[in-house]
């Protein structure tokens, strides 16, 4: 008995640092988006930038995204999880010093664009692994690491650009002590953990799916000896089961018996876009411009958006800590209840506040009513829509279509985050309680949606959601 309990604490350990390992790809997802966000004023005085052309500049690595996130699942698919890990680290670096060296909007959008071609690759991959090497009572937990890590690599990009900016001669925009201006060293600053990611990649091992469907059973079988308790004979004749119908990923796949997709993969596309239609990344990529605009200095405000960042990160580790126990459902609707709040607090705010030289100057009721409130967002966000949305993404679907799904799934995420990225510079010239209007709607909505049409996917097998693809109407017993 003791023996088998130490064979299980050592898989458990060995799953838990491998997950972690494979999750460090969303430390650059989270570092890439958000470094942006401490340079944004000075590029609009760089490069002379309106509004709109701003959006479209801080979004344009999204549109990267979304590409990435389309074709990360079929190239896992041709070359191993690992593989794919190793070229995000690489565009990453790319990436990072492409837009260091802009010259131009047109080629930093470029760099952008890159970049954000890792970006979203690490997104599909990262969740995708961790779902299949974890075992079944872990998976939530181990899957809301790559949101820890996304949290976390804001927190450290804003922490950089706070310095970069403090230290330099005149903020964002003056002079680095080592030469150059300090938004292009804030940009320059991504390659350290760029290449640390690809360091790490090689450290892990391939996914057991992958060997066991590129006919490597016994690498399969070593892999899940290591990180997954229990019979290991049992478990690669379920994955063998489960990968006899395998084939390309094909939109056909993702087709219902009637015309258009499958019921489920349309709950994978809308619980993406509501995760980004709620507005959380307005808070990581202006954040600075946005506390600056109602009355904050530039170090107030990237000391404010520091403070944020740590929020979301506090409230990551209380969803890790509940995601196995309370179950993925419950705390989706939790959590867009608290969003439809605190938005509407952030919408009235904005609304009320007067505006002097076309800027909402909050009065001193109003300013630390909405800065309570903000961080409020973040934190039911974080304790529940960043990280549980990704959980399911990487769960909710049978083996036959996960890697289709996934990718159409992940790509409307970033489409969304696009539309929402691009489209507030212009919403908020037409005010920020509009903007925050929009928002506070999204939030309300997605609750409804959860209530009619997210089952709870808590304890299940992977092997086992072929049920809730064919009828996900129906829920299981005791869910809310």
């Amino acid at each position: 008995m003791a023996s088998e309990e130490n064979s299980g604490q050592h898989t458990t350990a060995a799953a838990t640092m491998v997950a972690a390992a494979a999750a460090l790809g969303g430390f650059l997802f989270g570092y890439d988006t958000s470094v942006i966000n401490g340079t944004v004023d000075a590029l609009k005085s760089e490069f002379d930038l309106n509004s709109v052309v701003v959006g479209f500049v801080v979004s344009s690595a999204l549109l990267g995204c979304a590409v990435g996130a389309w074709f990360a699942g079929p190239l896992a698919d041709r070359l191993g999880r690992v593989r794919v890990m190793l070229a995000a680290s690489l565009l990453f670096v790319i990436s990072a010093l492409g837009s260091a060296l802009a010259f131009h909007p047109v080629d930093l959008t470029i760099w952008r664009v890159v970049g954000g071609l890792a970006v979203g690759a690490a997104s599909v991959i990262a969740p995708a692994y961790i779902a299949e090497i974890a075992p079944a009572h872990l998976r939530g937990r181990l899957g809301s690491l790559q949101q820890l890590a996304i949290v976390t690599g804001i927190f450290t990009a804003l922490v950089a650009d706070y310095v970069i900016a403090r230290v330099s001669d005149g903020g964002a925009s003056g002079e680095f002590p080592w030469g150059g201006t300090a938004w292009r060293w804030m940009f320059a600053s991504a390659v350290v953990p760029a290449i640390g990611y690809g360091l790490i990649a090689l450290t892990i091992p391939e996914s057991p799916r992958y060997l066991v469907k590129k006919h490597e059973v016994e690498r399969a079988r070593a892999v899940l000896r290591r990180l997954v308790p229990g019979d290991v004979d049992r478990r690669i004749e379920e994955i063998s089961r489960t990968l006899k119908t395998d084939r390309p990923v094909r939109l056909g796949d993702l087709r219902g018996p009637r015309a258009g997709l499958l019921p489920i993969v349309w709950v994978g596309i809308l619980l993406s876009v509501f995760q980004q239609f709620v507005g959380i990344n307005v808070i990581f990529y202006y954040s600075s411009s946005l506390w600056q605009a109602v009355g904050f200095s530039e170090d107030d405000a990237m000391l404010t958006s520091v403070i944020t960042s740590v929020t979301n990160i506090v409230t990551t580790l209380i969803a890790i800590a509940l995601v196995d126990r309370i179950g993925r459902r419950r705390l989706l609707l939790a959590g867009a209840a608290g969003m439809t709040v605190t938005l509407g607090t952030m919408a009235v705010a904005f609304a009320t506040a007067p505006v002097v030289d076309g800027e909402p100057q909050l009065g001193p009721v109003a300013g630390p009513a909405a800065l309570i409130a903000a961080n409020l967002y973040v934190f039911s966000f974080g304790a529940t829509w960043g990280p549980v949305v990704w959980v399911l993404l990487g769960e909710m679907f049978n083996n036959f279509i996960r890697a289709s799904a996934l990718a159409v799934a992940a790509s409307a995420q970033w489409i969304a985050n696009w539309l929402i990225t691009t489209t507030f510079p212009a919403l908020s010239d037409l005010g920020l309680g509009f903007a925050y209007g929009f928002y506070t709607l999204s939030a309300a909505v997605a609750f409804v949606f959860v209530r009619r049409s997210v089952q709870e996917t808590k304890g299940r097998e992977l092997e086992d959601m072929d049920d809730l693809a064919a009828s996900p109407a129906a829920r299981p017993t005791g869910s809310v």
